[in-house]
């Protein structure tokens, strides 16, 4: 195994496990809460958990070579919180699954796609997962923020990724 395919393994499984703990803490939350407009770039928690659905299925779309133009980065998929943390354990899945199976070649090899205004674009895959990943931490740091804003900052989470790797170097 080449070390981008496990530098990515390795980025699709913390992805997962961190979103399953923000979500563990914004489930505490009352949907009037999660709901509610706190001045981040998405308004709500809500509004930026269902950010990072709408952008992670954008690029599985289009790294899978079935993206469409126009997609709403500020789209509400789900409105019910249930519902959302189904959809993202799903793609958590599903993005694992998808990452794991790509070779170091294909990781080398060029994705073309079309921005959401429809503009052709063109670049090495390992750039778009590196962006992807780096995206989803970004928004989650915002999730994070708002959660500590809700919660109190004791509740909210550990994200950092040596916590991850420190879990998992402790379980093996």
């Amino acid at each position: 195994m080449g070390v981008r395919q496990d530098h990515f393994r390795m980025f699709a499984r913390y992805n997962a496990w961190a979103n399953d703990r923000i979500y563990a803490a914004t489930a505490e939350l009352s949907p009037q809460a999660l709901a509610e407009d706190r001045g981040a770039f998405f308004g709500s928690l809500l509004g930026t958990l269902n950010h990072l659905l709408v952008t992670d299925r954008l690029w599985m779309a289009r790294i899978e070579g079935t993206s469409q133009s126009g997609t709403r980065l500020n789209a509400m998929l789900h409105h019910d919180f249930a519902e959302l943390r189904v959809a993202r354990q799903g793609q958590d899945q599903a993005l694992v699954a998808l990452v794991e199976g790509m070779s170091e070649e294909r990781l080398a090899q060029p994705l073309a796609y079309a921005t959401t205004t429809g503009v052709a674009q063109s670049q090495p895959l390992h750039e778009v997962l590196s962006h992807l990943f780096n995206h989803q931490t970004h928004h989650r740091g915002h999730a994070h923020h708002l959660v500590g804003l809700a919660l109190g900052q004791e509740k909210a989470p550990v994200l950092d990724l040596l916590a991850y790797q420190r879990s998992i170097a402790r379980a093996a």
